[in-house]
């Protein structure tokens, strides 16, 4: 009998319980902290771990944990319900249906040829802006795809939110991942460009053809997408599409270049969303209404975020962050540097299991780690892989990452059921971040 994992949102509300009691097991401790200017953050002091005053959180600081970490995450929560409200009115228009009839009339012959070019366009954005949580009010479109080319929900998160997290992990470009570990490292932004964009477009090969393995092995019955309106007209459906699809490229050139966040996304998307309403008759009043029922349908999802947050909350407030990185990060400098180096990965993935956040991992780690790859004799760069190695790909397991469980949600995706698909291929994609360290070791890059 197959294990069943029980509602996401009481999985999350475990990790809380649990992270709440290793406050009170853990002895609390801290690094010491300084401003970094390059990134304008705030980073540990590599050296300076001691042991403070223990913060054990009890039970009623547990429970107000959860409405802060939702106070935390407001504005990843905020662009879920924004970004869902536009979605949800080009959907009514039906002009989705007519973007996705174009779509499948393409790869009518090959359907499961559609799985790399879907794969390869959400690559591109999560190596461009670390896409996740702009996903989800995605989710009932792509299922609408996925019904059309013949595959499940589970070939249509991979595709999808998988795709974006080979991306943000292995891209470039990626300025939450790759650009702020090497900011930190005191690399430059584009050193090792050329194998980071093997490692990329590797990636997206190997995570493509996994999710075709699966997707070729559990083909569903065949749905045609419903038809667009007969009262609107192409023009106008173009004019829609171009409503939902400049604010989007806005924010990708925004945050690349002015440091654009998702209230700035927010703002435009729902600035679309009433053109796109409007252009496409549904009038002041229809166009209201409709926003709020798509927001409103993604209200669990968004909330799952902050849930997810929460964790984070009660293990820094128990101060004991600090102690799992040094407990984690200590037993690596008594290792030979190259097995050291490759053991980089296992300790980023483990603790991404509590922190999250991976702009906040990579603040919180390269501190630590740039400084033992110098005592131990090998590159920077070698840090920095392991970094974006361990820490981007856990994204597709770790619980604690709400905008993933968010996603299953919407899609109707069994957490269970995700790991036993999403964990050999994790596994597998590790490989490409192994042997790029096992490269750099050799020539000393």
């Amino acid at each position: 009998m197959a294990l069943k994992l029980p509602h996401p949102l009481v999985l999350l509300l475990g990790g809380i319980v649990v992270a709440a009691a290793l406050t009170w097991v853990l002895p609390a401790g801290e690094y010491e902290r300084r401003d970094d200017p390059a990134t304008g953050r705030q980073v540990v002091v590599a050296g300076t771990y001691h042991r403070v005053e223990a913060a054990p959180v009890g039970p009623f600081a547990t429970a107000v944990a959860v409405p802060r970490g939702v106070v935390a995450g407001a504005d990843v929560i905020a662009v879920i319900l924004f970004v869902g409200g536009a979605f949800v009115i080009v959907d009514r228009l039906g002009t989705f249906g007519l973007v996705i009839g174009g779509l499948l009339g393409r790869f009518r012959k090959r359907q499961l040829w559609a799985i790399p070019v879907v794969t390869l366009l959400f690559a591109i954005m999560g190596a461009l802006e670390n896409m996740q949580e702009e996903v989800i009010p995605l989710v009932p479109v792509l299922l609408v795809l996925g019904a059309g080319l013949g595959v499940d929900a589970i070939a249509v998160v991979s595709m999808s939110l998988g795709g974006a997290m080979i991306g943000s992990a292995f891209g470039p470009t990626n300025p939450f991942q790759a650009a702020i570990a090497l900011q930190l490292a005191e690399l430059p932004l584009l050193s090792a460009g050329g194998l980071r964009l093997l490692m990329f477009l590797a990636g997206v090969v190997l995570w493509s053809a996994w999710t075709m393995r699966y997707a070729a092995k559990n083909r569903v019955e065949v749905i045609a997408p419903p038809s667009a309106s007969s009262g609107t007209s192409a023009g106008k459906h173009t004019l829609i599409v171009l409503a939902v699809l400049v604010p989007f490229a806005a924010y990708v050139y925004g945050a690349l270049q002015w440091g654009w966040g998702f209230d700035e996304l927010s703002g435009a998307l729902f600035v679309g969303a009433v053109l796109a309403g409007l252009v496409g008759g549904l009038g002041v009043g229809g166009t209201t209404l409709t926003y709020l029922e798509g927001m409103q349908s993604l209200l669990p999802a968004a909330l799952l975020v902050g849930f997810a947050r929460s964790i984070s909350v009660v293990l820094t407030d128990g101060r004991v962050i600090d102690t799992i990185l040094n407990g984690l990060a200590t037993p690596l400098s008594h290792v030979p540097g190259a097995m050291a180096g490759l053991l980089m990965i296992p300790f980023h993935a483990i603790l991404h299991v509590p922190v999250s956040s991976v702009s906040g991992q990579a603040v919180l780690t390269m501190p630590v780690m740039v400084p033992l790859s110098d005592l131990l004799g090998f590159s920077r760069q070698v840090a920095v892989l392991a970094y974006q190695t361990g820490a981007g790909l856990t994204e597709m397991v770790t619980p604690t990452n709400g905008a993933l469980m968010a996603v299953l949600l919407a899609a109707g995706v069994p957490f269970n059921k995700w790991i036993r698909f999403v964990v050999p291929g994790v596994l597998l994609t590790s490989l490409i971040g192994v042997a790029a360290i096992l490269y750099v070791l050799a020539v000393g890059a």
